[in-house]
C-alpha cells in the first residue's frame, strides 16, 4: 500500500468514526457533563484534571457508543432519509458487524474511565445508554412520546458532571438534570418541525400532536417556560449548594426571554425557517447558560 493510500484510508476511517459516534453531538454533550463538574467542585484549588480527563473521554465514549448503536438498528431507516442516507452503515462504509464492535469497545472504555471516578457516574452513564438504545430508538417508530423517553438519557450528562466532582446524587444534581431535561422538547421539537419530511420518509414520530400545527407551537412555548422556570430555582436557595447570585438569574432570566422570543416566533410563524432558528437558538442557550452558572460560581 502507498503513502497516499494509507493517508487516504486513515482519514477515511477517522471520518467514519467521527460519523458513527455524531462526533459533534457527543462533544455538546461532554460540555454539559464538564459544566455540570465544575458546578460540582468546591473551587479551583479542588480541581483534579485527571478526573475531568477520564470524564470527557469516558463521556464522549458513552455518547459514541449510543449513536453507534442508534445508526445499527436504524440502517435501513437512515437509508430512507435524505440527512442520514450517507452514514457509514447505510451506505456499506462499514458492516454491521464492524459498527457493533466499535460500539462494544466504546461501552466497555467508556464505563471502565466512569468507574474509576466512582461507581455512580458509571451507573448512571450506563442507564443513559440503555434508555437511548433500548427504549427510545425503537419507540420513535411508534410514538412521538419517544420524545420524552428520549429527554431522560438527554438530560443525564449535564448532572453526570455533578455526580463525578461528588460521588453524589442530590437536590443539585436532580436540578441540573431538570433543567436539562426541560431544554429537550423545544430543542428537539424544533428538529422534528424542520426535518418533518425527512422523519416522515422513515415513519418517525417526533411531534407531539404528529403535525406541524398550532398544537405543537404551544406545547413547544410550555415547555420553554417550564425551562425558565427550572433555570432560575438556584436563585431560591433551596437546591442546596448549587445556587446563582440575582445578577446571574437576571442573565438566566434573559436568555430565557431570548428563546422564549423564538418560540413564540415559530408559533406565529408555522415555518420549518422558523423552528430551525429555534433549534440553534436552543443549542446556544444552553451553552451560554451553562457558562452563566459557571462564571456565577467562581467570579462571586
Amino acid at each position: 500500500m502507498s503513502a497516499t493510500q494509507s493517508t487516504i484510508s486513515l482519514k477515511s476511517i477517522y471520518v467514519d468514526f467521527r460519523e458513527i459516534t455524531k462526533a459533534r453531538l457527543a462533544v455538546s454533550v461532554v460540555f454539559s457533563s464538564i459544566a455540570g463538574f465544575m458546578l460540582g467542585i468546591y473551587d479551583l484549588h479542588s480541581l483534579d484534571w485527571m478526573v475531568l480527563f477520564k470524564l470527557a473521554v469516558g463521556g464522549y465514549c458513552m455518547v459514541g457508543a449510543s449513536n453507534a448503536f442508534n445508526q445499527v438498528i436504524e440502517k435501513d431507516l437512515d437509508a430512507l432519509m435524505d440527512r442520514t442516507k450517507n452514514r457509514p452503515v447505510p451506505t456499506g462504509r462499514m458492516s454491521q458487524r464492524t459498527a457493533l464492535l466499535v460500539a462494544s469497545l466504546l461501552v466497555v472504555i467508556g464505563i471502565a474511565l466512569l468507574y474509576t471516578i466512582n461507581p455512580k457516574t458509571a451507573m448512571f452513564g450506563a442507564v443513559s445508554i440503555f434508555l437511548y438504545t433500548s427504549v427510545y430508538t425503537p419507540l420513535k417508530t411508534m410514538t412521538s412520546l419517544s420524545v420524552f423517553v428520549g429527554a431522560f438519557p438527554g438530560a443525564i450528562p449535564f448532572m453526570l458532571g455533578w455526580v463525578a466532582a461528588t460521588g453524589e446524587f442530590g437536590i443539585e444534581a436532580g436540578t441540573l438534570f431538570l433543567i436539562q431535561f426541560f431544554w429537550q422538547f423545544p430543542h428537539f421539537w424544533a428538529i422534528g418541525w424542520f426535518l418533518y419530511e425527512d422523519y416522515e420518509k422513515a415513519g418517525f414520530f417526533m411531534l407531539p400532536t404528529g403535525k406541524k400545527d398550532k398544537g405543537t407551537a404551544l406545547q413547544v412555548i410550555l415547555y420553554t417556560v417550564w425551562l425558565i422556570l427550572a433555570s432560575l430555582l438556584p436563585v431560591l436557595g433551596y437546591t442546596g449548594r448549587f445556587f446563582i447570585t440575582p445578577i446571574a438569574a437576571i442573565f438566566v432570566f434573559l436568555l430565557g426571554i431570548w428563546m422564549l422570543f423564538y418560540a413564540v416566533r415559530l408559533y406565529k410563524l408555522r415555518t420549518a425557517n422558523a423552528a430551525k432558528t429555534l433549534m440553534l437558538v436552543s443549542v446556544a442557550y444552553i451553552t451560554l447558560l451553562q457558562l452563566v452558572y459557571i462564571f456565577d460560581k467562581f467570579l462571586r
